[in-house]
């Protein structure tokens, strides 16, 4: 099994800049079961956080799979979302506790408990039947902070079917900053958060920072498959060290591919979108929970 599973993902890599249908052509018109947006108001320690799915034509149930975005997440990947809705996927966004008018204030602790609260809300059964969820088949990607959201989240959530770190940012790693380089790291990225300043965000990372590291998740990421792209934006160390933590534990179903690109992937749309989906068009044939 090993093997094969090995030849598949050495097929993934080589192809996996073909660029799917999906992300050029619209799907046929199913007037019975049309494709559409939903908003949702997911619960999560007692408020209600924004999300939204986007959810294909067809009966369903779908594969489904989360995107986290980043910090503060100007950069939402919806056009991934919505070519990966096109490839016969729901997609869910979210916007953490006091980020982008979800209420509460923002902390960094906190957006690894909305992401568990999103599965949550996502596997209740009738939530899971008025949105077409396969609670079998539900996988996860992250952008920037969103991919060490992504890490930590899988690392004990056994039930996800795989897990995608674009530009994984350790949030443990930020931590370990000069006091002075770490407020003007958050300064910068601040925006649209509720409840906080430069300072106390630094705070809370330089105070939780071993906590928090993202090899801390590699023990429970051996058996998780794991695709993780790095660019040319300072952060690649992060990733590749939780690909060799995971791999020095026994992992052997992580892929690292590093793409030219910015943090954003801003020339790079088309192939950020066409590895994401060609891999998880692989997952979903060959795992179910």
């Amino acid at each position: 099994m090993r093997f094969y599973t090995l030849l598949i993902l050495a097929a993934v890599c080589a192809f996996g800049q073909q660029v799917p249908a999906s992300i050029f052509t619209d799907p046929p018109v199913d007037t019975v079961h049309p494709a559409k947006m939903t908003v949702l108001h997911i619960p999560s320690h007692l408020v209600l956080i924004n999300g939204v799915i986007y959810q294909p034509s067809g009966p369903g149930p779908y594969p489904t799979l989360i995107i986290c975005h980043g910090l503060p997440g100007n950069e939402k990947n919806l056009d991934l979302a919505q070519a990966v809705r096109r490839a016969g996927w729901n997609a869910v966004t979210f916007n953490y506790r006091g980020s982008w008018g979800s209420p509460g204030v923002f902390r960094f602790a906190q957006t690894l408990e909305d992401a568990d609260a999103v599965l949550a809300y996502l596997r209740d059964p009738a939530t899971a039947s008025r949105l077409g969820v396969d609670t079998r088949r539900i996988a996860m990607a992250g952008h920037s902070m969103g991919g060490w959201v992504v890490a930590h989240t899988a690392s004990h959530d056994h039930g996800l079917i795989g897990a995608v770190l674009i530009s994984a940012a350790d949030m443990g790693r930020a931590g370990e900053l000069p006091r002075e380089k770490a407020v003007a790291l958050m300064a910068d990225n601040m925006e649209s958060l509720a409840g906080v300043t430069a300072e106390s965000m630094a705070a809370e990372v330089k105070e939780r920072s071993k906590e928090f590291r993202m090899e801390n998740a590699a023990a429970g990421l051996i058996g998780t498959p794991l695709w993780a792209l790095t660019s040319d934006d300072g952060l690649a160390p992060d990733t590749s060290a939780l690909v060799k933590a995971i791999k020095a534990k026994g992992g052997d179903n992580v892929t690292e591919i590093h793409i030219a690109t910015d943090h954003s992937y801003s020339d790079h749309r088309i192939t950020l979108e066409s590895l994401v989906i060609n891999w998880l068009v692989w997952i979903a044939l060959t795992y179910h929970r």
